[in-house]
């Protein structure tokens, strides 16, 4: 399985980070490797500025390459979110040099899952989710602001790679990214459904 990812499809996000917005999507990917479920994140040992990242995430049900807008809707059917954790001062030093950045966003554990649900239960048009970090509300999205929205995604996704059934799809973060430390407690909410719980743990 793959892991597709939309950098900067929040126009409050690319702003905050000071990054453009962009005219296609801005698509990277993660490993296997990177996907977690567990309820506990290890902080990796290569990065002193770990952020969180928040993102709805599709999960594809059906091969296809070359993919119509019209016709993506029918190659996933299930949503949910996820946490795109990103070593910002590995990423800040690859940029910096002109390098790619997949040490910093590619690496064990930093892409964890909730749960996926129908996506027929919900509005895809206007999904809102949200982050707390100990209890207090750090990010808020919503499917609406999407700069390139989902179904597009997956089109434009196609037609560079094939889409496979058990694929994720990180749709992008919303503004309100920011630092973990240890022993915090990160916890997604979609539709105000507590669906998401992470633990960072220990080096």
């Amino acid at each position: 399985m793959k892991v597709f990812c939309i950098g900067r499809n929040y126009v409050d996000h690319a702003k905050e980070l000071n990054n453009k917005v962009p005219s296609k999507p801005l698509v990277f990917m993660k490993p296997r490797t990177a996907v977690t479920y567990e309820p506990t994140i290890p902080y990796p040992t290569f990065t002193e500025n770990l952020h969180y990242e928040l993102e709805l995430c599709l999960l594809v049900s059906k091969t296809g390459k070359n993919i119509s807008e019209k016709q993506a809707g029918e190659h996933y059917d299930n949503i949910g979110l996820g946490i795109d954790y990103t070593a910002r001062d590995v990423q800040s030093a690859c940029k910096a040099k002109g390098h790619s950045w997949e040490v910093a966003k590619a690496f064990d554990n930093s892409a964890a899952f909730s749960t996926f649900y129908p996506k027929a239960n919900y509005d895809l048009s206007n999904i809102k989710f949200h982050l707390t970090q100990n209890g207090k509300i750090v990010q808020k999205g919503e499917t609406k602001d999407l700069i390139f929205k989902l179904d597009y995604i997956v089109h434009y996704i196609s037609q560079f790679f094939t889409i496979e059934a058990g694929d994720i799809i990180m749709t992008g973060t919303p503004a309100g990214v920011g630092p973990v430390s240890l022993n915090d407690e990160l916890k997604g909410h979609l539709e105000g459904e507590l669906v998401l719980e992470n633990l960072i743990n220990s080096k």
